[in-house]
């Protein structure tokens, strides 16, 4: 028996970090991590919706269509990251109108998992949101919330085995400690209710690779830890006009960086800091292998304790020229695979997704497709 623990162990880590563990704290079952593969984000379907109408009935019913839940498992994803933004859920059972909301999440987790997909339900609020966790109240306010959610969908009307529960998206909490000590009660929050499914736990800030490398693995071990990975942001989010006010301003910033070309985005740029930024992203040679470089630190910190890891963010915006975009797409991705490392790129539809519009239809992009390695469906 103890045999049998010790090689299960070694297994799981080594097929996540690429490397045999110095211990190994996990317990979360191979098939599980099987399931989290290869996946994609649904966005703006339960979270990130800012028209003035907000969270119908009519968009929870056409945002995301059975239709486009067959092409996902068409092309070869395994998964599926759902958004869901916890605020609308809590005002609706304080007006005692939670089950009609519980209703339109159930019937889309039916439709993802009846494809044969599994669903990351990710806890995905607005930034006010999250600020309010520096309240301890709040955070046990939320925490009873996460009991509500990991009951209801850890009953037996549900599938443990791909049902996974992700405490938050991007926490944007600079103190790490103080993260730390929210994760872990929301954590038990979760497991209270649900003892059976597997827990995602995010690091602190802005969950990029060094955030979750901060972290000491939580007592529980039935946990994937996950990170998001866009390094280096000011192309990834070249053109967006969120995150940094002068990313608006970039356009045609290559991948791999090229010092001249670099020095040509930056002479348009209006502010000389910025222009520093943009000259310094030319001359720090980012290619494969320093992306690669960045990504063997996650499988490093896997490894070292003993548990699996997952990147379930990671894009370009679709301001970037597209041979830049499917190349850096194409690095990340090879680079994780290469590590063992699980991933979800963002997003299905939105302006980073894998599908374009046509004629009203949604139609799959095949060179983003190709990138991540899969098939046209």
């Amino acid at each position: 028996m103890r045999l049998r623990i010790f090689v299960v162990g070694f297994f799981l880590a080594w097929s996540f970090s690429g490397s045999a563990p110095n211990s190994s704290a996990s317990s979360v079952p191979a098939s599980r991590l099987g399931h989290l593969r290869r996946g994609i984000n649904l966005s703006e379907w339960f979270a990130q919706v800012y028209d003035p109408k907000g969270y119908t009935k009519e968009h929870f019913e056409t945002w995301t269509t059975a239709s486009d839940v067959a092409l996902i498992k068409a092309a070869g994803f395994d998964h599926v990251r759902l958004s869901v933004n916890p605020q609308p859920i809590m005002d609706a059972e304080r007006r005692g109108a939670g089950q009609e909301y519980f209703g339109y999440l159930d019937a889309a987790m039916k439709m993802i998992l009846d494809a044969g997909l599994a669903v990351e339900l990710d806890m995905h609020p607005d930034s006010d949101f999250k600020a309010r966790l520096k309240e301890d109240d709040f955070v046990e306010r939320f925490a009873d919330f996460w009991r509500t959610v990991a009951q209801h969908y850890s009953s037996s009307a549900w599938d443990s085995e791909r049902v996974f529960f992700e405490i938050l998206n991007e926490p944007e909490m600079r103190d790490r400690y103080r993260w730390y000590g929210v994760e872990a009660k929301l954590v038990a929050a979760v497991r209270q209710a649900a003892p059976a499914n597997t827990i995602l736990a995010p690091g602190a800030n802005w969950d990029d690779d060094y955030d979750m490398i901060f972290l000491e693995p939580l007592r529980d071990p039935n946990v994937v830890y996950v990170f998001h990975f866009y390094d280096p942001h000011i192309f990834t989010h070249q053109g967006a006009t969120w995150g940094a006010f002068y990313w608006h301003w970039l356009k045609g910033l290559h991948y791999p960086s090229d010092a001249a070309n670099a020095a040509e985005v930056a002479a348009d740029l209006p502010e000389p800091i910025h222009r520093m930024d943009v000259i310094r992203y030319g001359q720090d040679h980012w290619d494969g292998a320093r992306v690669e470089a960045e990504i063997a630190q996650a499988a490093d910190w896997a490894s070292r304790n003993g548990v699996p890891v997952v990147c379930n963010e990671f894009g370009v915006f679709r301001h970037a020229e597209e041979k830049d975009r499917v190349a850096w797409i194409r690095d990340v991705r090879t680079s994780l695979e290469k590590h063992g490392i699980g991933w979800a790129m963002w997003d299905y539809s939105g302006s980073f997704g894998v599908v374009k519009s046509k004629d009203g239809k949604r139609v799959w992009d095949r060179s983003t497709g190709d990138a991540l390695g899969l098939r046209a469906p």
